[in-house]
C-alpha cells in the first residue's frame, strides 16, 4: 500500500517499474548482500539511483538473471 497525500494506492510488484532493495530481494529470492555486490559492477544497467537511493529497474535485473547462468 503506497500512500500519498490523502490516497493510497496498490501496486503489484510486478507491475512496478522500479524495486527498493527489499523488494527486489523478494521479487528475485536473491539476497540483499549479493544484490548489493551485483548492483556495484561496473557494467551493471539495472541501477538507478535516486538521491542516495538505489533502485533496482525491474525487467532490466530480469533480463540479467535470465541471461547468466549463475551469480
Amino acid at each position: 500500500m503506497v500512500k500519498s497525500g490523502n490516497n493510497e494506492y496498490d501496486v503489484r510488484i510486478s507491475e512496478k517499474p522500479t524495486l527498493s532493495l527489499n523488494e527486489a530481494v523478494a521479487y528475485t529470492g536473491i539476497g540483499e548482500k549479493k544484490l548489493i555486490q551485483l548492483s556495484r559492477a561496473p557494467n551493471c544497467d539495472f541501477i538507478i539511483y535516486v538521491g542516495a537511493r538505489r533502485l533496482f529497474k525491474r525487467r532490466k535485473l530480469v533480463e540479467f538473471l535470465e541471461s547468466n547462468y549463475s551469480v
